[in-house]
């Protein structure tokens, strides 16, 4: 039978090195004829911690692994050498739906390709925001004042805010790192 993909449960934090052993472990084994490609769909995401504007990888599925793999013969039974070779992979808990897991189908697995590939480039914001929100501005210009937002620009990471100044308002374009939800 051919490789399908099918997904692993991984211990969370750990993905990233389960996608390394198990690399590392098929060319040592010489398993390329059963284990293929593993993925760990993410995408790029920019936060400000303690006022510095930082980018991180955040998993669109923490703790799961994606692993293109033949694991079933062509009579339906499951194949020793690809089961143990995962099961004894470190940081790999098993693969979801137990003893008889369910390959994804072609859409779901072209769905979460496709996903991400457009993520690839574009580095979103890791917080959103919603128009008529109050928030405070935390850097440039504008900084300690408040205001409300009037448009929300999720492709660029811009707001635009209406904040008083000297008892007028005025239009302002920030960043979303530049700005924080007032917690009423």
């Amino acid at each position: 039978m051919a490789k399908q993909w099918f997904i692993l449960h991984a211990l969370s934090g750990h993905e990233l090195k389960v996608q390394k052993n198990i690399a590392s472990r098929v060319q040592q084994e010489e398993m390329s004829e059963y284990i293929g490609d593993v993925l760990i769909p993410a995408e790029k995401v920019s936060e400000v911690k303690q006022g510095k504007k930082s980018t991180v990888t955040r998993k669109f599925f923490p703790g799961y692994v994606l692993i293109h793999i033949n694991l079933f013969s062509e009579e339906g039974h499951v194949i020793p050498e690809s089961w143990s070779f995962v099961q004894n992979t470190p940081g790999v808990i098993g693969f979801l739906g137990g003893e008889r897991p369910a390959p994804l189908s072609d859409e779901e697995v072209n769905s979460i390709v496709n996903q991400i590939e457009e993520k690839k480039e574009v580095v979103a914001p890791k917080i959103t925001f919603e128009p008529n929100e109050t928030i405070k501005v935390t850097d440039g210009p504008f900084m300690n004042f408040s205001g409300t937002i009037e448009e929300v620009d999720p492709e660029r990471g811009k707001l635009k805010i209406s904040v008083s100044i000297f008892g007028r308002t005025a239009p302002v374009e920030l960043e979303y790192w530049q700005v924080e939800r007032v917690v009423e």
